[in-house]
């Protein structure tokens, strides 16, 4: 195999990305955590008076989120730090020398370059620092856990956002310093082991880590969390894809303790049971994308159960078998119009008939007067003869 040369001819508004990162720390990131790295070190060597996680998500063409989620990883990774305003908004990241090792930090000013919002001039910068600027960066934004940033300064919260993360999105974050910690937790590890009882079965590493993403990031307790599996695995479901639908419906309903839960349980199988039977499906539990309609029916579109019968009741009907699609139309159909009630079902169903009543009698109207224009008789050009004419050229003739 050839070697190919790489040669640099220009120095000019060069970032300088320190070698230790690239050997430690660059190959077991998640390329979007690198790509943020990187784009504060540019930030720091061009020297802005300042800029927003707004700002810097436009750029990257990434969500505000994912960047506070990459700040908070390379945090973990002891790379750089983050500091919060008394109102936990973030109003500075300090960019930290890597180290070989990765739970080493040195907390030498000499070392260190600092993004602040206090508008003073940072401490000196060491020529081995990978940024290698001492100009102050302002970078403001705010530092929730569970919500979905919109803005740059937007307010902490220490619930559930209406957008909730995503086990995926957590587990990409994971650092092992943070997953060897909530193993040591009393807590987590006896519910791991609850679940692997009720699971019959050793946990994988991601089944593991979404437990601890219903611990640490949904801020479920653990007592929720055993009742989530029991509950779970009770009606044979023993998926963790499934458990953590369930986790994030129940955290979405502000179900945060067993009683709740169980009372949510019970508000489940008597809607979703109700409406399967609606569509002709007995003996069996609603699977995913029936419990996804169901959902936009109850709390999309806001219909109670008797109007979600009915549109079950039509569709099994009009098509002789339970399609969910189909009454999906009918509710969406419903929903544009504005309807609330039965009533309002029955006064559409007049109005529907009615206009078909009217284009029916329109139809009838047309061919009489159709036919009497397109008579064969009628409309056949009539031409003129002047028979006396014509007898005085036949005599002439003769």
């Amino acid at each position: 195999m050839s070697l190919i040369s790489l040669q640099n001819s220009s120095e000019l508004e060069v970032t300088i990305l320190s070698n230790r990162f690239i050997d430690n720390f660059m190959p077991r990131a998640n390329g979007e955590f690198v790509k943020v790295y990187i784009y504060l070190l540019r930030a720091v060597s061009s020297s802005p008076s300042s800029f927003s996680l707004e700002h810097m998500a436009d750029r990257l063409f990434c969500t505000e989120r994912d960047i506070f989620r990459a700040l908070k990883y390379w945090e973990g990774e002891k790379i750089l730090s983050l500091t919060y305003t008394t109102d936990r908004q973030l109003s500075g990241i300090t960019l930290l020398e890597p180290f070989a090792d990765a739970g080493h930090m040195e907390s030498s000013a000499s070392s260190e370059n600092i993004f602040s919002t206090a508008g003073t001039s940072s401490s000196p910068v060491s020529a081995q620092m990978a940024a290698g600027i001492s100009q102050p960066v302002a970078l403001t934004g705010s530092a929730p856990k569970n919500v979905s940033l919109s803005s740059s300064n937007s307010a902490v919260s220490s619930g559930t956002s209406s957008e909730l993360s995503t086990s995926a999105d957590y587990i990409r974050s994971l650092t092992p310093d943070h997953i060897s910690e909530l193993k040591q937790n009393e807590e987590v590890s006896q519910l791991l082991y609850i679940a692997e009882q009720y699971l019959a079965k050793t946990l994988t590493p991601t089944e593991m880590q979404k437990i601890f993403f219903f611990y640490d990031e949904l801020h479920m307790s653990a007592d929720l969390i055993e009742y989530l599996v029991e509950y779970c695995v009770s009606r044979g479901r023993k998926s963790m894809r499934y458990i953590e639908t369930v986790a994030l419906a129940w955290t979405r309903d502000g179900v945060t303790t067993v009683e709740m839960a169980r009372d949510a349980s019970s508000r489940f199988s008597k809607d979703y049971y109700t409406i399967l039977k609606a569509m002709g499906i007995s003996g069996r539990n609603p699977v995913e994308n029936e419990i996804s309609y169901i959902d936009t029916w109850r709390k999309t579109y806001g219909f109670d159960l008797e109007l979600i019968q009915e549109a079950c009741s039509r569709t099994v009907l009009s098509t002789g078998q339970p399609s969910f699609q189909y009454a999906d139309k009918i509710l969406s159909g419903w929903k544009k119009k504005n309807v609330h009630t039965l009533e309002d079902v029955r006064l559409l169903d007049a109005e529907h008939k009615k206009r078909q009543l009217e284009k029916a009698v329109s139809r009838k109207k047309q061919p009489a007067a159709q036919s009497q224009s397109n008579n064969r008789f009628n409309n056949f050009h009539q031409r003129d003869y002047d028979f006396t004419e014509y007898e005085k050229r036949l005599l002439n003739n003769q």
